[in-house]
């Protein structure tokens, strides 16, 4: 979920030409969680199945539309998360209770036939398994994608591997990624399209939206430090709902006058269990790793098995290989005719 930071930061709205030929490190648990939420049964709630009762939504969404960024010549390099912190052990016990409440109203949605709650509840009810991950990173290896495993949080050593130079813009629906310090975040990567408007029979276009960090932090008239506190005030993955009967704009004026950790300390009421100082540190310092993005090689065979495997249309699987295929030869020709030139 992360901070929220709608209202007081606005991305500027751009083109998936803009994003052609760049690398972009997408937070992998972020796409796999929106593909399981979307990808249902607008009647049900259900989530794709294969035959045998495997679900099939997360490797649709991971196929389909991770594709459609490569043939738009992004290059996806997709970050896993590792262990959390010990402190944000209390939000995923929280999670997991939403979840179960979200489960037992989605049925009762099922029973009353409202579509709106189905899909609402259903969504809520998300859950991603570690079987369903390594179906995820078996998918990108066939695809030929490239996938890193970080060894905590996935925004954090996406973040660090745009620092490092190996991609250009970090690509997540979170903001956490800007309080680990990313200079370039892309937001909509996986979601562009049109969109139901929620509670509203009408839909809206929702496109790629570029938020650079060297213009955020004047625009607020803040520092990168206070940046995180501001997502403290706000609340975090790390402290959910953050200072009680506090909004962004309060928050955002309190951290203009109170510029440190300490100072802003003294003039709010933090009623978090966890240390303030240890959240500021993990954003600031966060556990990542120093790794080469290791290069993927498109197995057909083996990608036409796996997708086979799990009950999805060879025909259509053939057309998107087909699509990839000639994108692949348009980057190589155009690669060859900048060097003979």
């Amino acid at each position: 979920m992360g901070v929220s930071f709608s209202g007081l930061i606005h991305g500027t709205a751009i083109h998936f030409d803009d994003l052609r030929g760049r690398t972009i490190a997408i937070d992998g648990y972020n796409v796999l969680y929106q593909f399981l939420s979307t990808i249902r049964d607008r009647f049900t709630g259900e989530p794709l199945r294969d035959s045998h009762g495997r679900i099939t939504s997360h490797l649709s969404g991971l196929f389909y539309r991770t594709s459609k960024l490569m043939e738009n010549g992004i290059s996806p390099v997709i970050v896993f998360d590792g262990e959390p912190p010990a402190f944000k052990r209390a939000t995923i016990a929280q999670r997991v209770k939403i979840r179960e409440a979200a489960r037992v109203k989605w049925q009762a949605a099922v029973k009353d036939g409202d579509t709106e709650k189905i899909r609402t509840y259903s969504q809520g009810a998300t859950r991603l398994t570690r079987d369903m991950v390594d179906e995820a990173k078996s998918l990108l290896g066939f695809m030929g994608i490239s996938w890193v495993q970080a060894p905590s949080e996935g925004e954090a050593q996406a973040t660090h591997l745009l620092m490092q130079g190996r991609v250009w813009a970090v690509g997540s629906q979170d903001w956490d990624s800007l309080l680990f310090g990313a200079a370039r975040m892309v937001k909509n990567l996986t979601i562009s399209g049109k969109r139901k408007v929620p509670g509203r029979e009408r839909y809206t276009d929702i496109g790629p939206e570029l938020i650079e960090l060297d213009k955020v932090l004047p625009s607020l008239g803040i520092t990168q430090e206070q940046l995180i506190l501001l997502g403290m005030v706000i609340g975090t993955d790390y402290n959910p709902g953050g200072v009680k009967g506090v909004g962004p704009k309060t928050a955002l004026k309190l951290v203009r006058e109170h510029k440190t950790l300490d100072a802003l300390l003294s003039h709010i009421s933090w009623e978090s269990p966890e240390d303030p100082h240890a959240i500021m540190d993990f954003f600031l310092h966060p556990p990542v790793r120093d790794s080469d993005i290791v290069k993927q090689r498109l197995d057909e065979d083996k990608l036409l098995a796996f997708m086979t495997d799990h009950d999805f249309s060879e025909e259509r699987t053939r057309s998107v290989l087909g699509r990839l295929e000639k994108t692949r030869s348009t980057r190589a020709q155009k690669g060859l005719t900048s060097f003979l030139k």
